[in-house]
């Protein structure tokens, strides 16, 4: 071989190297960079529903070691975990790639989470990165989008208030809503109902359009000791993250949870399982006023024969939380009557809650 030669082959086999360690550095990703999803197969639009099952698929750039993907549809207003709440996470294959079930949606989401990381069954809002949430993305269903419902909105105690219409966890259990369940009647005061479509039980819920922040809550209630054991009055302040294992929710919750001689009143700061985060006591027959005053640093509960605007008006039970307190922002006030699924004495008869008054004071 000529020496010409020699340095023709030697300027190739450079330019080849050049050439690989320049693509090499497109495709491999350092620590530090900002891990991203791709999703590479979306199912379509649909309203969705429990039988209603199709494949998705992604891959992942710049995750790390035990890192996983936790999947969501939206329907009916929700984001529900996928593919099923007892299976809520999707593995990583060595070439970046995921796949799995879903069940139909309108939007459809993929999270890349730490290992440790706890995902809610449902939520309104999918959380951002952060707090063992690495990268978030999401995508609409193929196709043209099904209609949504129009929102049924009530006016009450001088505030707008959303009914909900679709489904939801409450109490560990699926919860079917329709806005024919709650109304106003011509004093104003507020109706939840509970009735029977079988075979299913059908609530009620609304939720105050508008975000108040710190200040007191208050709720004035006619009597509940009608109420079964299996049924459940909450009146609430929350951000719609997450369901109530979830740390950013303040509950007032009238229910004996599907016991017979249970106490029928908690006061809880979210999540519910933590000991100090919850007190029960047994609330007496007749009209109650229940109030959370809400603070950065405490939040205090309490519960009020009749109406405190009453001069005979007396404290039934109160009580301080100084921990685990959520900040306030995008919360708002919530007010759902629904049904205990896991109890020992299920429901028999359709119910009815009557709330008198909302009052903010700030």
């Amino acid at each position: 071989m000529t020496e010409l030669s020699r340095m023709v082959v030697v300027a190739k086999r450079a330019s080849l190297l050049v050439v690989c360690i320049v693509l090499g550095a497109c495709y491999s990703r350092s620590p530090s960079s900002t891990p991203s999803i791709v999703f590479d197969g979306i199912p379509r639009a649909d309203v969705g529903g429990p039988d209603k099952l199709d494949n998705i698929k992604g891959r992942v750039i710049g995750f790390q070691p035990g890192q996983q993907i936790v999947l969501y549809a939206k329907s009916e207003g929700l984001w529900w975990i996928q593919p099923f709440t007892d299976r809520p996470f999707t593995s990583i294959q060595g070439d970046s790639r995921w796949k799995n079930q879903t069940h139909l949606g309108t939007e459809y989401a993929a999270l890349l989470v730490d290992q440790e990381y706890k995902p809610a069954q449902t939520t309104e809002t999918l959380p951002v990165p952060g707090g063992g949430v690495v990268a978030v993305a999401v995508t609409k269903g193929q196709g043209p989008a099904p209609a949504e419902a129009p929102v049924k909105t009530l006016h009450f105690s001088g505030y707008d208030w959303a009914v909900r219409s679709g489904a939801s966890y409450r109490g560990g259990s699926r919860n079917s809503f329709d806005t024919a369940n709650a109304w106003t009647d011509e004093s104003g005061a507020l109706h939840l109902r509970v009735t029977r479509r079988n075979p299913n039980w059908i609530s009620a819920e609304v939720r105050l359009t508008r975000s108040l922040g710190y200040g007191t809550y208050r709720f004035r209630v006619r009597d509940i000791s009608h109420l079964e054991p299996s049924a459940v009055l909450t009146v609430s302040t929350w951000d719609g993250v997450g369901i109530e294992d979830n740390g950013h929710e303040l509950d007032v919750e009238i229910s004996r949870w599907g016991f017979l001689d249970n106490d029928n009143a908690q006061y809880v700061v979210q999540p519910y399982y933590i000991p100090v985060n919850i007190v029960r006591f047994r609330a007496p027959a007749g009209s109650q006023t229940h109030s959370i005053h809400w603070e950065p640093e405490q939040v205090t509960f309490s519960t009020a024969a009749g109406s405190l605007d009453a001069p005979t008006a007396r404290i039934i039970n109160e009580h301080v939380f100084t921990s685990g307190i959520p900040r306030a922002g995008g919360d708002s006030v919530r007010m759902n009557l629904y049904v205990f699924g896991q109890g020992q004495i299920p429901l028999k008869n359709e119910t009815e809650v009557v709330i008198d008054k909302f009052e903010y004071l700030p």
